[in-house]
Protein backbone atom coordinates (compact mmCIF):
# COMPACT_ATOMS: atom_id res chain seq x y z
CA UNK A 1 0.00 0.00 0.00
CA UNK A 2 1.58 3.18 -1.25
CA UNK A 3 2.24 5.82 1.91
CA UNK A 4 1.34 9.27 1.87
CA UNK A 5 4.47 10.72 0.84
CA UNK A 6 4.91 8.09 -2.09
CA UNK A 7 4.70 9.98 -5.64
CA UNK A 8 1.49 9.54 -7.30
CA UNK A 9 2.35 8.44 -11.25
CA UNK A 10 0.66 10.38 -13.31
CA UNK A 11 -0.40 8.15 -16.88
CA UNK A 12 -0.71 10.92 -19.72
CA UNK A 13 -1.96 9.59 -22.79
CA UNK A 14 0.76 8.96 -25.69
CA UNK A 15 -0.28 12.04 -27.92
CA UNK A 16 -0.19 14.01 -24.81
CA UNK A 17 2.95 12.73 -23.47
CA UNK A 18 5.11 12.96 -27.02
CA UNK A 19 3.62 16.54 -27.37
CA UNK A 20 5.50 17.88 -23.92
CA UNK A 21 9.00 16.64 -24.83
CA UNK A 22 8.54 18.34 -27.95
CA UNK A 23 7.55 21.56 -26.53
CA UNK A 24 10.40 20.66 -24.11
CA UNK A 25 12.86 20.17 -26.74
CA UNK A 26 11.39 23.31 -28.95
CA UNK A 27 12.02 25.63 -25.81
CA UNK A 28 15.61 24.28 -25.30
CA UNK A 29 16.77 24.41 -28.65
CA UNK A 30 15.47 27.98 -29.19
CA UNK A 31 16.90 29.43 -25.95
CA UNK A 32 20.36 27.76 -25.80
CA UNK A 33 20.15 26.13 -30.02
CA UNK A 34 20.36 22.64 -31.29
CA UNK A 35 23.84 22.10 -30.96
CA UNK A 36 23.97 23.18 -27.13
CA UNK A 37 21.25 21.19 -26.17
CA UNK A 38 21.77 17.76 -25.13
CA UNK A 39 18.98 14.43 -24.75
CA UNK A 40 19.76 15.01 -21.23
CA UNK A 41 18.70 18.41 -20.93
CA UNK A 42 15.34 17.72 -22.81
CA UNK A 43 14.89 14.92 -19.91
CA UNK A 44 15.89 17.17 -17.08
CA UNK A 45 13.24 19.60 -18.57
CA UNK A 46 10.76 17.48 -19.45
CA UNK A 47 10.62 15.69 -15.74
CA UNK A 48 10.95 12.21 -17.42
CA UNK A 49 13.32 8.62 -17.40
CA UNK A 50 15.78 8.56 -20.53
CA UNK A 51 13.44 5.17 -21.05
CA UNK A 52 10.46 7.42 -21.34
CA UNK A 53 12.19 10.09 -23.94
CA UNK A 54 13.48 7.24 -25.94
CA UNK A 55 10.27 4.95 -26.11
CA UNK A 56 9.02 7.96 -28.28
CA UNK A 57 12.18 9.19 -29.79
CA UNK A 58 15.24 7.39 -30.51
CA UNK A 59 17.86 10.28 -30.65
CA UNK A 60 17.92 13.81 -30.29
CA UNK A 61 17.94 14.36 -34.47
CA UNK A 62 14.59 12.33 -34.14
CA UNK A 63 13.40 15.46 -31.46
CA UNK A 64 14.64 17.51 -34.33
CA UNK A 65 12.72 15.72 -37.09
CA UNK A 66 9.34 15.82 -35.26
CA UNK A 67 9.42 19.17 -34.13
CA UNK A 68 10.20 20.07 -37.79
CA UNK A 69 7.47 17.82 -38.71
CA UNK A 70 4.99 19.17 -36.63
CA UNK A 71 5.73 23.39 -37.57
CA UNK A 72 5.06 22.19 -41.16
CA UNK A 73 2.01 20.05 -40.37
CA UNK A 74 0.50 23.12 -38.28
CA UNK A 75 1.17 25.38 -41.17
CA UNK A 76 -0.86 23.70 -42.96
CA UNK A 77 -3.52 23.14 -40.74
CA UNK A 78 -4.36 27.09 -41.07
CA UNK A 79 -4.66 26.65 -45.13
CA UNK A 80 -5.80 23.48 -45.56
CA UNK A 81 -9.49 25.11 -46.61
CA UNK A 82 -7.66 26.83 -49.49
CA UNK A 83 -5.78 23.82 -50.69
CA UNK A 84 -9.34 21.71 -50.60
CA UNK A 85 -11.09 24.48 -52.21
CA UNK A 86 -11.24 23.99 -55.98
CA UNK A 87 -13.71 26.78 -57.06
CA UNK A 88 -11.85 29.26 -58.31
CA UNK A 89 -10.11 29.32 -61.03
CA UNK A 90 -5.86 28.18 -59.89
CA UNK A 91 -4.12 31.59 -59.70
CA UNK A 92 -7.10 32.36 -56.85
CA UNK A 93 -6.35 30.20 -55.84
CA UNK A 94 -2.64 30.23 -55.51
CA UNK A 95 -3.31 34.32 -54.71
CA UNK A 96 -5.59 33.03 -51.84
CA UNK A 97 -2.92 31.22 -50.08
CA UNK A 98 -0.39 33.59 -50.25
CA UNK A 99 -3.05 36.36 -48.85
CA UNK A 100 -3.68 34.06 -46.07
CA UNK A 101 -0.23 33.39 -44.69
CA UNK A 102 0.24 36.95 -45.06
CA UNK A 103 -2.85 37.57 -43.04
CA UNK A 104 -2.01 34.97 -40.54
CA UNK A 105 2.11 36.28 -40.02
CA UNK A 106 0.45 39.75 -39.20
CA UNK A 107 -1.67 38.56 -36.61
CA UNK A 108 0.65 36.46 -35.04
CA UNK A 109 3.24 39.04 -35.57
CA UNK A 110 4.46 39.95 -32.29
CA UNK A 111 4.63 36.43 -31.49
CA UNK A 112 6.30 35.26 -34.61
CA UNK A 113 8.76 37.59 -35.12
CA UNK A 114 10.95 36.25 -31.33
CA UNK A 115 10.28 33.00 -32.54
CA UNK A 116 11.59 33.57 -35.89
CA UNK A 117 14.52 35.74 -34.35
CA UNK A 118 15.52 32.79 -32.66
CA UNK A 119 15.11 30.26 -35.30
CA UNK A 120 17.51 32.29 -37.70
CA UNK A 121 20.02 32.50 -35.00
CA UNK A 122 23.69 30.65 -36.03
CA UNK A 123 23.16 27.90 -33.44
CA UNK A 124 20.10 27.37 -34.91
CA UNK A 125 20.86 26.70 -38.55
CA UNK A 126 20.17 22.90 -38.36
CA UNK A 127 16.52 23.46 -36.74
CA UNK A 128 16.10 26.11 -39.49
CA UNK A 129 16.96 23.71 -42.68
CA UNK A 130 14.98 20.93 -40.84
CA UNK A 131 12.03 23.10 -40.31
CA UNK A 132 12.11 24.42 -44.01
CA UNK A 133 12.70 20.70 -45.52
CA UNK A 134 9.87 19.50 -43.57
CA UNK A 135 7.37 22.74 -44.91
CA UNK A 136 8.87 21.58 -48.72
CA UNK A 137 8.06 18.04 -47.99
CA UNK A 138 4.63 18.48 -46.97
CA UNK A 139 3.44 21.51 -49.03
CA UNK A 140 4.60 20.45 -52.72
CA UNK A 141 2.40 18.11 -53.43
CA UNK A 142 -0.55 20.83 -52.19
CA UNK A 143 0.59 23.36 -54.27
CA UNK A 144 1.54 21.23 -57.53
CA UNK A 145 -1.69 20.41 -57.16
CA UNK A 146 -2.62 24.01 -57.90
CA UNK A 147 -0.46 24.28 -60.74
CA UNK A 148 -1.77 21.01 -62.37
CA UNK A 149 -5.42 22.79 -62.02
CA UNK A 150 -3.42 26.10 -63.80
CA UNK A 151 -2.14 24.04 -66.47
CA UNK A 152 -5.80 22.44 -67.02
CA UNK A 153 -7.23 25.56 -67.12
CA UNK A 154 -4.29 26.76 -69.32
CA UNK A 155 -3.84 29.58 -66.80
CA UNK A 156 0.05 28.52 -66.44
CA UNK A 157 2.22 26.77 -68.76
CA UNK A 158 4.67 23.99 -67.21
CA UNK A 159 5.24 20.51 -68.05
CA UNK A 160 6.29 19.74 -64.63
CA UNK A 161 4.14 20.84 -61.79
CA UNK A 162 5.93 18.87 -58.86
CA UNK A 163 9.22 20.24 -60.21
CA UNK A 164 7.64 23.90 -60.47
CA UNK A 165 6.38 23.33 -56.80
CA UNK A 166 9.68 22.59 -55.73
CA UNK A 167 11.14 25.74 -57.76
CA UNK A 168 8.73 28.18 -56.08
CA UNK A 169 9.30 27.01 -52.39
CA UNK A 170 12.79 26.82 -53.10
CA UNK A 171 12.71 30.56 -53.38
CA UNK A 172 11.86 31.16 -50.08
CA UNK A 173 14.30 28.92 -48.74
CA UNK A 174 16.76 30.95 -50.04
CA UNK A 175 16.05 33.78 -48.41
CA UNK A 176 17.56 32.91 -45.40
CA UNK A 177 20.54 35.09 -45.59
CA UNK A 178 18.48 38.56 -45.98
CA UNK A 179 15.35 37.15 -43.28
CA UNK A 180 18.64 36.59 -40.92
CA UNK A 181 20.18 39.88 -41.12
CA UNK A 182 16.79 42.08 -40.93
CA UNK A 183 15.56 39.82 -37.93
CA UNK A 184 19.03 40.94 -36.00
CA UNK A 185 18.92 44.60 -37.05
CA UNK A 186 19.15 47.01 -34.02
CA UNK A 187 19.34 50.08 -34.77
CA UNK A 188 16.55 51.85 -36.49
CA UNK A 189 18.71 52.54 -39.76
CA UNK A 190 19.06 48.94 -39.81
CA UNK A 191 15.84 47.62 -39.53
CA UNK A 192 15.04 50.27 -42.20
CA UNK A 193 17.37 49.27 -44.61
CA UNK A 194 16.91 45.67 -44.10
CA UNK A 195 13.09 45.71 -44.91
CA UNK A 196 13.56 47.46 -47.72
CA UNK A 197 16.32 44.41 -49.20
CA UNK A 198 14.07 41.90 -47.70
CA UNK A 199 10.52 43.34 -49.26
CA UNK A 200 12.56 43.95 -52.60
CA UNK A 201 13.54 40.75 -52.28
CA UNK A 202 10.15 39.30 -52.25
CA UNK A 203 8.98 41.47 -55.22
CA UNK A 204 11.90 40.13 -56.93
CA UNK A 205 10.19 36.89 -55.85
CA UNK A 206 6.83 37.64 -56.93
CA UNK A 207 8.03 38.57 -60.67
CA UNK A 208 10.20 35.33 -60.35
CA UNK A 209 6.98 33.12 -59.67
CA UNK A 210 4.83 34.90 -62.50
CA UNK A 211 7.86 33.43 -64.77
CA UNK A 212 8.27 30.51 -63.75
CA UNK A 213 4.20 29.77 -64.65
CA UNK A 214 4.27 32.06 -67.54
CA UNK A 215 1.80 34.55 -66.66
CA UNK A 216 1.97 38.49 -66.92
CA UNK A 217 4.22 40.58 -64.68
CA UNK A 218 2.45 41.26 -61.11
CA UNK A 219 -0.33 38.51 -61.68
CA UNK A 220 1.15 36.49 -58.09
CA UNK A 221 0.81 38.88 -55.24
CA UNK A 222 3.74 37.51 -52.71
CA UNK A 223 3.84 40.31 -50.49
CA UNK A 224 1.65 43.80 -49.75
CA UNK A 225 3.30 47.25 -48.81
CA UNK A 226 4.50 47.41 -45.69
CA UNK A 227 3.97 43.72 -44.54
CA UNK A 228 8.06 43.50 -43.79
CA UNK A 229 8.46 46.14 -42.12
CA UNK A 230 4.93 45.43 -40.05
CA UNK A 231 6.52 42.09 -39.46
CA UNK A 232 10.00 43.45 -38.27
CA UNK A 233 8.79 46.32 -36.22
CA UNK A 234 6.28 43.65 -34.10
CA UNK A 235 6.90 43.78 -30.69
CA UNK A 236 4.92 41.41 -27.78
CA UNK A 237 3.01 42.75 -25.36
CA UNK A 238 2.45 42.22 -21.03
CA UNK A 239 0.91 38.83 -21.57
CA UNK A 240 0.14 36.56 -18.41
CA UNK A 241 2.48 33.23 -18.80
CA UNK A 242 -1.01 31.62 -19.42
CA UNK A 243 -1.38 33.69 -22.42
CA UNK A 244 2.25 33.53 -23.92
CA UNK A 245 2.08 29.39 -23.80
CA UNK A 246 -1.24 30.00 -25.99
CA UNK A 247 0.43 32.28 -27.84
CA UNK A 248 3.09 29.53 -28.64
CA UNK A 249 0.46 27.03 -29.65
CA UNK A 250 -0.95 29.92 -32.19
CA UNK A 251 2.58 30.67 -33.86
CA UNK A 252 3.81 27.25 -34.61
CA UNK A 253 0.25 26.17 -36.03
CA UNK A 254 0.83 29.48 -38.74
Amino acid sequence: MQTARQAIRIVKKPDQRRGELLDCAQELFLARGYDNTTVNDVIARAGVSKGALYHYFTSKEALLEALAERFAARSIEQLGDIFADRSPDALSRLNAFLARSRQLRRQAAPMIRPLFAAIFRPENIVLCHRISAAGMAMMTPLLARIIAQGVKEKIFRTPDPVGTAEMILQLGAAAYGVIARALNATSEHEVEEAADTLEDLLKLHGIAIDRILCLPEGSVRLVDRGFVRAMMLARPGKTSKAQRYKGNERLTKS
